[in-house]
């Protein structure tokens, strides 16, 4: 691993790279009450360990969170719209909603904040879950459709746009392992299915934003690992980089950038998955810590797609920050390596500006760089958050 304790001299990374941090709409606007998560929160023995509630009421303190952005002196922010919000029931869609992620675009540029809109993070609305989600065969133009109108409500105001966040891990954890909606385990033949309809969905969603007005870059973001074989598991690695990466990554040519979203390495042996050694160093999330997966991954990217990379979702869940601080340290020491050995990386957005929901571990998991009273919903900003700002503001490391 990455050596943290120290490096030779300061690490400079090139002016106009961005440095951002990243948030999602569920997780923390809370009261999402038309999407297939919050029933799924709510279902009968449910696997969410608790509902989402009022999150982190982002839907009305935006504002905020946008003024601890700006005081990180970060030049980037990475949101989500919510479809569920947007287009609450087929064809009738909300203009307080759209006006609502307009003005968080609008205010961001104002104070010279790069506004990076995600258009599907992981949820649906229900009446487009109850046709089937992403099974559905008219589902990706559904998904066009919305991405076009909201696109032309918001126009030039968009800085940059992911159509859809990591759509290997919906299929994933909603068709094989059952903690995502629908909830459905180990259904390979529909993963298969989900997987060929996110690629279309996505290939539709950038000819709806390039037909919109605006000129910005557009990519998908993907979830990504340092995947290891050791002997005997080469073809497992393979077969599981196939279905997790190489499909969706083959589905990106003309796209602007990649996005890649990575947090640790996998391990394969003669039957499959295996754990890490003995001893190893794990995170709260059950994986193991291992930021150098970041400059695996977007080298891995870069050959796979001949793309411009963002590193669009990296961080850490950790009660101790100092593991934080760590934890992106080491992970931006081999950033820069790669970048030093040619890759062409455009920026860095870490995972998550404030401590949310995280999905079925509800709000256990602290990925923040900002802690957020679950009463009062006070923001408090960590060490790592000077840290960060540091960082940022100074386009160097060390």
């Amino acid at each position: 691993m990455t050596d943290t304790s120290a490096t030779a001299s300061p690490l400079e990374f090139p002016e106009g790279f961005l440095w951002g941090t990243a948030t999602a709409a569920h997780q923390i606007e809370g009261g999402n009450v038309n999407s297939d998560w919050w029933e799924f929160e709510h279902a009968p023995n449910t696997v969410v360990a608790e509902p989402s509630g009022d999150a982190c009421d982002s839907w009305n303190r935006w504002s905020e969170d946008l003024d601890l952005v700006e005081s990180m002196g970060l030049n980037a922010y990475r949101f989500s719209l919510e479809w569920a919000r947007i287009e609450p029931e087929d064809g009738e869609f909300s203009m307080v909603a759209l006006d609502h992620y307009k003005a968080i675009c609008a205010d961001a540029r104002d104070r010279g904040i790069l506004p990076v809109a995600t258009f599907h993070h992981f949820t649906l609305p229900r009446w487009v879950a109850a046709r089937g989600g992403f099974e559905g065969s008219d589902t990706a133009a559904r998904f066009a459709e919305y991405v076009g109108r909201a696109a032309n409500h918001l126009g030039d105001e968009i800085g940059m746009a992911c159509t859809i966040n990591e759509p290997n891990i919906v299929s994933m954890m909603g068709y094989v392992l059952g903690v995502f909606p629908p909830g459905v385990s180990l259904d390979f033949d529909r993963q298969k299915v989900v997987n060929d309809n996110f690629v279309t969905a996505h290939r539709e969603a950038v000819s709806a934003l390039r037909a919109a007005p605006g000129s910005y870059p557009i990519g998908l973001t993907l979830s990504m690992a340092e995947m290891v074989a050791h002997e005997g598991g080469e073809a497992s690695r393979d077969e599981f980089r196939e279905i997790m990466e190489d499909h969706f990554l083959r589905a990106t040519e003309g796209d602007d950038f990649i996005g890649v979203q990575c947090y640790s390495r996998f391990h394969f042996g003669p039957n499959g998955f295996q754990a890490p050694e003995a001893g190893a160093r794990m995170t709260p999330m059950g994986y193991e810590f291992w930021p150098d997966c970041v400059g695996a991954t977007v080298r891995r990217a870069a050959e796979m797609t001949g793309l411009p990379v963002v590193v669009t979702e990296n961080g850490i869940s950790a009660a101790d920050d100092a593991e934080r601080i760590e934890y992106v340290t080491a992970a931006l020491q081999s950033l820069h390596k790669a970048m030093a050995d040619g890759i062409d990386v455009r920026g860095y957005v870490l995972w998550s500006l404030l401590d949310n929901f995280e999905w079925a571990f509800g709000y256990a998991q602290q990925f923040g760089l900002v802690e957020v009273d679950r009463s009062t919903f006070t923001r408090t900003p960590k060490p790592s958050a000077s840290f960060y700002g540091a960082v940022a503001r100074s386009g160097r490391l060390g």
